[in-house]
């Protein structure tokens, strides 16, 4: 069996809500399932992640749950017929007091936005097919003149062109959908539209307010957001590139340049990175994929991202199932092309922690001798992805007593969690359960060689400090 080392995560919605098609996209490939708090009861998320946790426990397979918070996404009102269509050099008003719309206005779910914009200022709408120019502001009228035209249906999304608008990452629904989050335990939770690194930690301290365990993914998605990279990736325990709304407010051109360098910048910090948005659009109502599309997901595998995110094409899409199968034989592929180019810029690099030294180590060792695998000892995982970091060319076996963690686990590349217990146990009797975890997992063979890290004294909290060199079945003194 070949293992994929990029790791696959994929929305849940009306297309994969039934038992038997979430066990079938996990079967294919599907490491983490997305909950996209955009739609849905807090009760349907509740009802979803039961249902993918009961499934992994009886497939045996972990598989992680991120929670995907709304964010403060400026939208349109409603119209009363629905939709309108808008022609280019149509005068059209954006107004915070109206109702319902109509071909000449349409009401805001944002109410401070005529007091964020100026005349000459671009609005983008719905992904940037329809342009807006702002002609002049009237009391809460924002009064436009048409650039680009099109059809224009209820609750879709405004943009400034360049960004600049002051809207809170964390809404009072978000802070409630994180409650929810907290309560069906998720693994991660996604903070939409992040200006810096204080609503990073801000999302940080609600969650442990609340009692979750929940690592924090920024999607960079805002103008803002870029200029203040550095220190949102060093606040975050991982970022997602949201190519949709950063592309409308920076520009479709810049977002592949941008796109490596997030991942570049993640991976320095040791964080974790998604990449996401409109990666198989064509396969929400095609079988196949676009060859654009093959090489979009291709280039993400080979930038070094961790995973990539299907998101309407599984959870709306007429072909979640056949996504996800085309996303797994992609990665496959891509992989065999990756030459661990980030591994040569961080061997450049000084080593400050023990465990990343140990990591490094083993990173070494397993080129020069003919290994097999590297298996990591773990409570947290933070050994597993020191290792993930330095791009391993063999698996990487989390071995962790830790359900948390090994749901953790399943978003970073390269790493594949298995429960170990320990408890009890002396340490030449926990090195003899390592390899048994292996050996019973298919993950080695006999005579096979592995690389073990672990932390000594086993038990005692504390990082990684011990590297051994063994070879599977062998008889060691007792």
């Amino acid at each position: 069996m070949v293992l994929r080392k990029t790791k696959i995560v994929a929305t849940l919605g009306p297309a994969s809500t039934s038992e038997e098609m979430i066990a079938r996209l996990i079967v294919a490939g599907v490491n983490v399932v997305r909950l996209n708090f955009s739609h849905g009861s807090a009760q349907d998320h509740i009802n979803r992640v039961e249902i993918v946790r009961k499934i992994a426990t009886n497939l045996g397979r972990p598989v992680g749950v991120l929670c995907d918070l709304q964010g403060p996404k400026i939208r349109i009102g409603k119209f009363e017929q629905g939709k309108i269509t808008l022609k280019t050099g149509d005068l059209f008003v954006l107004d915070a007091d109206c109702d319902l719309g109509d071909q000449f206005h349409v009401g805001l779910d944002y109410k401070n936005l005529p007091q964020e914009v100026v005349a000459g200022n671009l609005l983008l709408l719905d992904d940037g097919r329809i342009t807006l120019s702002v002609d002049r502001i009237k009391g809460n009228q924002i009064h436009c003149l048409v650039l680009t035209g099109g059809a224009l249906s209820n609750n879709k999304g405004i943009n400034l062109q360049g960004g600049g608008l002051a809207a809170d990452a964390l809404t009072k629904k978000d802070i409630e959908d994180l409650k929810t989050a907290v309560e069906l335990e998720a693994d991660y939770i996604a903070i939409s539209f992040p200006k810096s690194a204080q609503d990073i930690l801000s999302a940080k301290e609600l969650v442990k307010k609340a009692g979750g365990t929940a690592s924090i993914v920024a999607k960079i998605e805002r103008a803002e957001a870029i200029g203040n990279l550095e220190s949102i990736i060093e606040a975050s325990d991982a970022i997602m590139v949201a190519r949709g709304d950063l592309g409308v407010e920076v520009g479709d051109a810049a977002v592949p340049g941008l796109q490596k360098r997030m991942i570049r910048m993640a991976r320095a910090q040791n964080k974790l990175v998604i990449t996401a948005t409109q990666m198989m659009e064509s396969m929400i109502s095609s079988p196949i994929p676009t060859r654009a599309e093959v090489s979009d997901v291709a280039n993400a595998v080979l930038d070094g991202t961790d995973a990539v995110m299907l998101s309407a094409e599984t959870a709306t899409g007429q072909y979640p199932l056949e996504t996800v199968q085309a996303v797994n034989r992609i990665c496959i592929e891509a992989e065999k092309e990756y030459e661990g180019l980030h591994l040569a810029r961080r061997r450049a690099q000084h080593l400050y922690h023990t465990d990343e030294a140990v990591a490094a180590a083993a990173i070494f060792t397993s080129q020069h001798l003919n290994v097999k695998a590297i298996a990591a000892l773990t409570q947290s995982g933070n050994a597993a992805q020191w290792l993930s970091r330095a791009d391993s060319s063999v698996p990487i076996y989390a071995l962790s007593p830790d359900r948390v963690a090994r749901r953790k686990l399943t978003l970073h590349r390269n790493v594949f969690p298995f429960p170990i217990e320990q408890s009890g146990k002396n340490r030449d009797e926990i090195l003899r359960e390592m390899e048994q975890v292996l050996l019973n997992n298919g993950a080695v063979q006999t005579d096979d060689t592995v690389l073990l890290t672990f932390g000594e004294p086993i038990g005692s909290p504390g990082g990684t400090n011990t590297l051994k060199i063994i070879k599977i079945g062998e008889r060691r003194p007792t």
